[in-house]
């Protein structure tokens, strides 16, 4: 055999393994929160949607604020969170190609067994927080700028109270993630606002209940955003819409809906098509 039959029989070899081995994997990057995070869905439905199209999601999980930071200043491709009045500033502002809702839940106020403001039961989350901050009972806030946080600033000004002049007294500020504010609420028998789905998922309830849900104001819808091309070029943007797309599809929603803990659904799907 000649080197150059050699050669060529070689290279023919080493396009025939190129062919036959994976494509490399597109990947996007989600800026999203940390209850789709914490409550396992992600988890879940993200190598659905791989297994589908071979794209890898990648997510980074924080708090909505800090989502949103990081995606206006293009550390992300989509951006996936909870506080619908930011989430159109961020479209509003060009940073954001167009907001979809996606899912939804609701929050509860979580408190000590003992309920030491009397509010178990309440259905009126703005009353009950009046009582909370009237018996300078102990409440643990994320103080994060947070979907949440920012949700629970607008039930306190509801209620007339400005919690953080008491800052550090009855009213804890965690700076910290949902699950890390639950557990700081279990150690010092406080109460505290959470997402419905992180508390279901959290395991850590020691003596903590919930004491106040179903008010319509505690609702919690999720948008989900393809990040602007047009701010930020390096946005994957085929791939980053075609998770939306997916997500807000029928299989996307049914994945959505099926993800339960303990036969409890954690998220309501609600994308308009």
């Amino acid at each position: 055999m000649t080197r150059n039959s050699l050669r060529a029989r070689l290279a023919t070899a080493v396009l025939a393994l190129a062919l036959a081995a994976p494509a490399a994997a597109e990947s996007i990057i989600v800026q999203s929160t940390t209850s789709t995070q914490n409550s396992g869905l992600l988890d879940v439905i993200l190598p659905q949607f791989t297994a589908k199209t071979g794209i890898e999601v990648r997510v980074v999980a924080v708090g909505t604020g800090q989502a949103i930071k990081n995606a206006t200043n293009g550390d992300g491709d989509v951006l996936l969170v909870h506080a619908r009045a930011a989430e159109e500033k961020f479209v509003a502002d060009g940073f954001g190609v167009e907001r979809f809702d996606l899912m939804y839940n609701d929050f509860v106020v979580v408190g000590p067994k003992a309920d030491p403001a009397g509010v178990a039961g309440t259905g009126d989350v703005v009353a009950a927080l009046g009582k909370i901050a009237a018996t300078t009972s102990a409440f643990a806030s994320r103080g994060d700028d947070s979907g949440t946080h920012k949700k629970e600033r607008s039930l306190w000004k509801l209620a007339g109270v400005d919690p953080t002049s008491a800052s550090g007294a009855w009213y804890r500020e965690t700076g910290s993630g949902m699950g890390a504010t639950l557990n700081a609420a279990a150690g010092m028998g406080a109460y505290t606002l959470t997402d419905r789905a992180t508390w279901i998922a959290f395991e850590n309830k020691a003596d903590l209940a919930i004491a106040v849900e179903g008010d319509t104001r505690l609702f919690n819808q999720y948008g989900v955003i393809l990040v602007s091309p047009q701010k930020h070029p390096h946005v994957k943007a085929k791939s980053g819409q075609a998770f939306i797309d997916w997500l807000r599809s029928d299989e996307g929603q049914s994945a959505i809906a099926a993800f339960r803990i303990d036969g409890q659904q954690l998220f309501f799907p609600n994308a308009k098509r």
